[in-house]
């Protein structure tokens, strides 16, 4: 039997599915507070960055770095430019080896604190988060 890659539902609750890039799905996290996409490899079975390829592995940060420009132009589109990115593969809540890509500003409210495990999210509305995942769909850095 091969198994096939699906993103753990838990992602469901908090972000919608956009897009797949090479290695992969890019998921827009439903926070209208900070740009901020999800990178999910595409791959079964995978916990740690240790458990890539080293083609993977440069693929996965490819990636990451395509993923900031995106959050970049994010920002822009919301007359909030980034000035910081955070990066991050926490993993304590789902297991699934995932990266956080997150846009952050000296006034967004949790400066300097990280945005992880912070609840009051404040969700886009579906039109805004359909219009925010189309941008991105549209204007995919890299």
């Amino acid at each position: 039997m091969t198994l096939r890659f699906r993103a753990d539902p838990a992602f469901d609750s908090g972000s919608i599915m956009v897009c797949d890039w090479p290695l992969c799905q890019v998921r827009l996290q439903d926070d209208a507070r900070f740009p901020w996409l999800i990178l999910i490899p595409r791959l079964v079975g995978r916990h740690e960055l240790e458990d890539l390829t080293p083609p993977e592995r440069i693929t996965l940060m490819d990636e990451i770095v395509r993923a900031g420009a995106v959050v970049r132009m994010l920002g822009e589109s919301a007359l909030r430019p980034v000035q910081k990115l955070n990066v991050a593969a926490l993993g304590n809540v789902t297991a699934q080896l995932h990266v956080h890509v997150v846009g952050r500003r000296h006034d967004d409210g949790l400066w300097p604190d990280p945005v992880w495990g912070r609840g009051g999210a404040t969700p886009y509305g579906a039109e805004a988060l359909q219009a925010a995942a189309s941008r991105i769909r549209l204007n995919q850095a890299g």
